[in-house]
C-alpha cells in the first residue's frame, strides 16, 4: 500500500503525496504516452516542481487525483491569481502543471514562487498554445484533466470539492458547467449551451471542464489551429459517443478579452472547418462570418472618419 503524507496542509497540491514514483507503462496498442519529465530541450529555460524533488501523486478511491494545467507565455501580470485559485483549492489531491512558453518577463520569477505547490513546471519554446498543451497531456498523472489559463480561476475554493464529493463519473469522458465571464466593469453568468447545438460552435468555456485523462491522451489537440483545436477535440468527442455530464453551477471565472475574443473571423471560420457539412449549416456559418466582417468594417470605417 502506498504511503501518502503532506508536507504542508496549507495547500491542496501538498496535503498528499508520496516518495513512491509512478510506474508508467505505455502500450502501444492503447496509444497513450504519459511521462514524468519533458525530454530535454535546447531551448529550455527552467524546469523544477515537487517531482524534480521526489514528490509524486496517485489517485485515492474516494480522492480521484486532479490534474489542473495552466498554459502561460509572459503572463506576469495574471498568472499569480490563477496559482492561487488552485493551489488554495479545499480538494485534497490536485497535481498542478504549469507550461510556460519561454517567457521574457517575470512570469519565471512567479513560478519559482510558487514551485514548492507545484507539482512540476518547464519553461521552454513551443508551437503554440495547443503544443503546450498536448505537452500537459503527456505529464498528467490525474484521472480527470482541467485547463486554467493564466487570468481565469476556478469560481471559488470549494469548486473541486463540490464537483468530484460524491458523483461517480465512471461512464462519463467529458464534465461541463458555467462560467463567471470577467469583463473590465461587470461580471456575467454564462450558461453552458446544449450540447445539440455543438455544431454551432463552444457551448462551453475549456476551463469550465474537465476531460479524462485517458480519453485526452488518446485524442490530443490539433496543432494546426490557431483557434478552436480544443471545440475539435468537443465535436469529435459528441461525434464518437463520448458522454457528457453536465454539472449545474458555476465552475469557473473566465477573463474576457482572450484569443478567441479578439478573432472572431479566425474563429468561426476555424469551427466550420470542423463541423460536418450539409447546406443548413454552412448557410449558418456564411451568415455569420459575413456578418461579423461587415460590423468589423462599418468600425473600421467610423474609426477612419473620426481620424479625418
Amino acid at each position: 500500500m502506498t504511503e501518502l503524507f503532506g508536507v504542508d496542509k496549507k495547500y491542496s497540491t501538498t496535503r498528499l503525496l508520496t516518495r513512491e514514483q509512478p510506474i508508467i507503462e505505455n502500450k502501444s496498442e492503447d496509444k497513450l504516452e504519459s511521462v514524468l519529465f519533458l525530454p530535454e530541450h535546447k531551448d529550455r529555460l527552467g524546469e523544477g516542481g515537487l517531482r524534480t524533488q521526489g514528490y509524486f501523486k496517485t489517485s485515492q478511491i474516494d480522492k480521484p487525483l486532479i490534474t489542473v494545467v495552466t498554459v502561460v507565455y509572459n503572463g506576469e501580470q495574471l498568472l499569480e491569481d490563477t496559482i492561487h485559485s488552485v493551489i488554495n483549492q479545499t480538494y485534497d489531491n490536485v497535481e498542478y502543471i504549469i507550461i510556460d512558453g519561454g517567457s521574457t518577463d517575470g512570469t519565471i520569477d512567479i513560478i519559482h514562487k510558487y514551485q514548492h505547490a507545484i507539482d512540476y513546471w518547464v519553461s521552454e519554446k513551443d508551437l503554440g498554445i495547443y503544443d503546450a498543451m498536448n505537452k500537459a497531456i503527456d505529464l498528467a498523472g490525474g484521472v480527470w484533466i482541467n485547463f486554467m489559463n493564466a487570468g481565469d480561476a476556478f469560481y471559488n475554493k470549494k469548486t473541486l470539492h463540490s464537483t468530484f464529493k460524491a458523483t461517480d463519473y465512471k461512464d462519463y469522458g467529458v464534465i461541463y458547467g458555467d462560467v463567471e465571464a470577467v469583463y473590465p466593469h461587470k461580471r456575467k453568468e454564462i450558461v453552458a449551451g446544449s450540447l445539440d447545438k455543438l455544431w454551432r460552435g463552444s457551448q462551453f468555456s475549456h476551463q469550465s471542464t474537465f476531460i479524462l485523462s485517458s480519453l485526452n491522451k488518446k485524442i490530443k489537440y490539433n496543432i494546426m489551429h490557431k483557434i478552436g483545436a480544443d471545440f475539435e477535440f468537443f465535436y469529435q468527442c459528441k461525434r464518437n459517443g463520448i458522454k457528457f455530464f453536465y454539472v449545474n453551477e458555476i465552475l469557473a471565472k473566465v477573463s474576457s478579452g482572450g484569443l478567441s475574443d479578439n478573432n472572431h473571423v479566425d474563429t468561426f471560420v476555424g469551427f466550420w472547418n470542423v463541423i460536418d457539412k450539409n447546406t443548413g449549416r454552412n448557410i449558418f456559418y456564411i451568415s455569420i462570418i459575413v456578418y461579423i466582417m461587415f460590423k468589423l468594417s462599418i468600425k473600421k470605417s467610423l474609426k477612419l472618419l473620426r481620424l479625418r
